[in-house]
Formats: C-alpha cells, structure tokens, sequence
C-alpha cells in the first residue's frame, strides 16, 4: 500500500519537474518515442532491469508474484487504456507497462510522494518503459476523479480506506469488458475486514460487475470485471 503522507509544500516544490517528465496527458497521448521500441531488445532490457533490481523493491511494492499476475491480466486480455492508483517506486507500473508494449497501449499511474515518484521515473526509464507510461505526480484523491478516460484495466494499490471511492470515480470510465484490480484485497474483507472492508462489500454487491480473488496471490488480489454498463 502507498502512503498518502505527504506536505503540501513538498508537492509544490515539485510538480513543475512533473509536468516536464510527464509527456502527454491522458493515456491515448503519444509517447516520447516510437512504440518500434518494443519486441526482444526491450524484453531482455526490461527482465535484465528486474532480475538486478529483484531483491530492492521496497517502499511497498507489489511482489513480483503478483507483478508478473498484473502482467498476464493485461497481456491475455490486450488491455490499452491502463491507470494505476498508487505507483510507489515502479515495479507494478513496470509489470503493467511492459504488457502494454506488447499490446501497443499506454499507463498513466499516479503518485502523492515527490521521492517515490521520482525513483519511479528514473526506474521506468533504465528499464525502457517511460514511452508508455505517462507518471503523474498529484493527489489521487483530487485527480482520479478529474481525467477523463476511458480506461479498460485500472490497477489500485494506495490508500484502502480509499478504494471505495477510487472505484466510483473510475466506474463509469471503465470500458465494458474492462477491469478493476485492487491489491491487499482478499473475500474475507467481505465483513470486518480492514480498510478496504467496504469496497469488497460494494463490488460484489454490482450485478454487472464479475469479482473474483486470485488465489495464486499472497498479497490478495481482487480482480472485477465490468460486463455490462448499469
């Protein structure tokens, strides 16, 4: 889970370097450089970055179980429109963007930290992925609710008091056929469970919405598929 922990003043201080690194602004925009890129350079470049940097993903990020799960979910799926909700240092946006490259789509992910997101964008650079990610510092809280999509995978993984919220904000930007992944969610949230208890609740509670629980994940994993609009 990302912490939403930080001052007002450390944000100010650096969005500007934030607009200059984010290159477009929605994921439809096009990349800093040709989407050519991708294909076996890029793979061996972004497993070789993975394998030197296995045993340093802090700062909780996904393990990478779980990131190769997101991986799989947006590479079976040919996901394009992709939004993550809590970036910390990179690897799932890693996990997530590398799947895009194959399917020709693009990741925004949003991050509060200045410190995480900066580590963030200097590891999705050496592992080659910054055309296809489009990081955004800000507050999720004030900007999921304000871009405008569509999105067809969204992967959550910030505050758990918050997930409720992220999903009604992101719902009717999410494409038909599209999904909503949470991390650290797991079916016995259904009733009592820590933070994101009340998400768990809501999502299954959706007629239209296809929720299941990885069960090949430690961490849980909830993955809601939307069949059909309202």
């Amino acid at each position: 889970m990302k912490s939403r922990n930080m001052t007002a003043i450390g944000l100010a201080a650096v969005v500007a370097s934030a607009v200059l690194l984010s290159a477009a602004s929605g994921p439809g925009a096009a990349p800093r450089q040709t989407r050519s890129a991708a294909g076996p350079e890029l793979d061996r470049k972004v497993q070789a970055f993975l394998d030197a940097n296995a045993r340093g993903w802090r700062d909780m990020n996904v393990p990478e179980a779980d990131g190769r799960i997101l991986y799989d979910l947006v590479l079976e799926n040919k996901y394009t429109r992709a939004l993550e909700i809590g970036t910390s240092t990179g690897h799932s946006g890693i996990w997530i963007a590398w799947a895009l490259s194959k399917t020709g789509g693009r990741l925004v992910t949003v991050e509060i930290d200045g410190g995480r997101y900066r580590e963030a964008v200097a590891n999705f650079r050496e592992a080659g992925l910054d055309p296809w990610i489009d990081a955004r510092l800000a507050d999720a809280h004030e900007l999921v609710p304000a871009l405008a999509g569509p999105f067809d995978f969204v992967f959550c993984d910030a505050d758990k008091d918050w997930y409720k919220n992220y999903f009604v904000a992101v719902l009717p930007k999410l494409t038909v056929g599209g999904a909503f992944v949470a991390h650290n969610v797991s079916r016995r949230m259904r009733r009592g469970g820590w933070g994101s208890g009340d998400f768990v609740e809501h999502v299954l509670s959706l007629p239209f919405m296809e929720t299941t629980f990885r069960e090949d994940s430690w961490s849980g994993i909830s993955v809601s598929v939307k069949r059909a609009d309202k």
